[in-house]
């Protein structure tokens, strides 16, 4: 089992396609693509945190989270309403979480921090929302789909941890 972190997918949503300068020629190519990068990467077994963002019609939450493999877990975003929360499929859902993982402490949440519990003793803030615009600050990472070198899919923590060229 291995655990995954996404945000921003802004499924079905017409206008993040322009707002995050996303390659893609409408919605309906980019929800497969999202689809499609998110399974081949994610197995079944395997854990995703979405730190929000999900989808623009709360309507098609539940068909898309049966499309997605791993155990989901949401962390509520602005465009999250209560909708997408009650939608079946998801194992949790929450605002904020703190949650250890290969021995290092991750402070998750759709939003940046400027400043998180245990920042100066080593947890890692993981976030969403800000669509890879904001300058990186030490231990923090955005895991938005729209982030360079995340193609569109989830990262596991290796990945962003990975020293940066």
């Amino acid at each position: 089992m291995s655990v995954f972190f996404t945000a921003d997918t802004h499924f079905g949503d017409h206008r993040t396609i322009n707002i995050a300068r996303r390659p893609f020629a409408e919605t309906a190519a980019m929800d497969t693509a999202l689809v499609d990068r998110w399974n081949a990467v994610v197995g079944p077994q395997d854990v995703v945190w979405h730190l929000g963002d999900v989808a623009r019609r709360p309507a098609d939450v539940a068909g898309l989270l049966a499309r997605l493999n791993g155990t989901k877990h949401l962390l509520r975003g602005n465009n999250d309403p209560d909708a997408t929360l009650a939608a079946p499929g998801w194992a949790s859902v929450a605002d904020y979480a703190e949650i250890t993982l290969d021995d290092r402490r991750l402070v998750l949440c759709h939003y940046p921090f400027r400043s998180w519990n245990g920042q100066h003793r080593g947890a890692i803030n993981l976030h969403g929302h800000s669509h890879g615009r904001l300058k990186p600050m030490l231990r923090q990472f955005d895991v938005g789909v729209d982030v360079e070198g995340h193609d569109y899919a989830p990262v596991g923590l290796d990945s962003l941890l990975a020293p940066r060229r």
